[in-house]
């Protein structure tokens, strides 16, 4: 599992950078073809761990709630964020991530909910659901390198 949590935090890291150096137009730009923006994969990346680790878990989310309404699976973008909305998302990249470790490695999850995602995996416990997770929001990473070249145009 060390290398999973460690996986997960360069991908944060490297959202973080993407998420510090894009002027908020391209952040926020929704290019024709596509469904959504940067910063919608970005702050759905944390929406979608809190979910599947925590929620599935039986346990309470450890970021607001309002930002697992806003960018869960199935919500579209509202063209919208406020500077204070960027930096928090910025700081549960990191933080989320070494949560979900600390969380793990103190015992935290004991019962899981098991889920079938939407590509027919089913996770059967918080170890699947970690798992998984690396291979989600390598997904979305794919998808913010697209965005990347069509809005910085």
């Amino acid at each position: 599992m060390e290398n999973i949590f460690d996986t997960t935090l360069q991908n944060r890291k490297l959202l973080h950078k993407i998420l510090d150096n894009t002027p908020r137009e391209q952040l926020l730009k929704i290019p024709t073809g596509f469904r959504n923006s940067i910063w919608w994969n970005i702050a759905h990346v944390i929406a979608t761990q809190q979910i599947l680790v925590y929620t599935f878990s039986g346990l309470q989310v450890r970021i607001p709630e309002q930002y697992i309404e806003k960018f869960r699976k199935g919500t579209v973008p509202d063209g919208t964020a406020t500077d204070e909305e960027i930096k928090e998302i910025a700081d549960f990249l990191i933080s989320t991530a070494q949560w979900a470790k600390e969380d793990y490695q103190s015992g935290l999850f004991k019962d899981y909910t098991e889920y079938t995602t939407s590509i027919n995996v089913t996770l059967s416990n918080v170890e699947d659901a970690i798992s998984f997770n690396v291979f989600h929001e390598g997904l979305h990473l794919g998808a913010i390198l697209g965005l990347q070249k069509v809005v910085g145009k």
